[in-house]
């Protein structure tokens, strides 16, 4: 699904935050993205989002090579992958309900089906009495869900999530990541960047760790955790 060859990315004209990153990820992976604050997690993230283009190097997904893929075809592309950002990008003005219905009514999903399955995957995530709450009114971790629920309503075939379990307690954290795994035995790839060590010690997946823009595959958490 997702292949990477002597990529390098820089923004502007400065330096190279990632340099020569090649790796390759069949359908139905899952992955954990690891480094210090800097080493080039977010930029990695976002050139799997398809929200930047490297500045040099391969990268084909879904059989598209993304460096010369024009323009008017990135959206097409964009709606098969399901993204988990740190700063939750809500829409304030709509409800629970309403921000995580969006991707299925973009998609022409019609609402009688929408609503009941919005309902159901917020009281999943232990949302069910904040279904027509706003995201102001609601904590760093209750939005954080909202977040993750709308990332994974449509079953997306790449999902990305940037420390998504940042904001929650070790209970709600260690469900949320059940609800991912369970879509990836679902079929979809699912690509993680975090910090949290206790995380990569209790889901054992193999990690993309960088340092200082330069990536190094490791098989298990074990080998990069001290």
């Amino acid at each position: 699904m997702i292949h990477f060859e002597n990529v390098g990315l820089r923004y502007g004209t400065g330096p190279e935050v990632l340099r020569d990153i090649s790796f390759h990820l069949p359908a139905g992976s899952f992955r954990f993205i690891t480094g210090s604050s800097g080493a080039g997690k977010s930029s990695l993230m976002r050139l799997l989002a398809l929200a930047h283009r490297p500045s040099r190097g391969l990268i084909n997904m879904f059989g598209r090579d993304v460096a010369t893929l024009p323009r008017a075809d990135l959206p097409a592309l964009r709606r098969r992958i399901g993204v988990v950002f740190q700063d939750f990008r809500l829409l304030d003005h709509l409800t629970a309900v309403e921000n995580v219905a969006l991707p299925l009514r973009i998609a022409g999903v019609k609402d009688a089906e929408v609503l009941d399955h919005v309902r159901e995957l917020l009281r999943w995530v232990g949302l069910g009495d904040a279904l027509d709450a706003r995201p102001p009114t609601l904590s760093g971790g209750e939005q954080q869900r909202i977040a993750i629920a709308r990332a994974v309503i449509n079953r997306p075939e790449l999902l990305l999530a940037d420390e998504p379990t940042g904001n929650v307690d070790e209970k709600m954290g260690w469900r949320l990541i059940r609800l991912l795994e369970e879509l990836n035995r679902l079929g979809t790839t699912v690509v993680i960047a975090t910090h949290s060590e206790s995380l990569l010690r209790q889901f054992d997946y193999p990690i993309l760790h960088l340092e200082d823009g330069d990536l190094h595959q490791v098989a298990r958490p074990a080998d990069v955790l001290p």
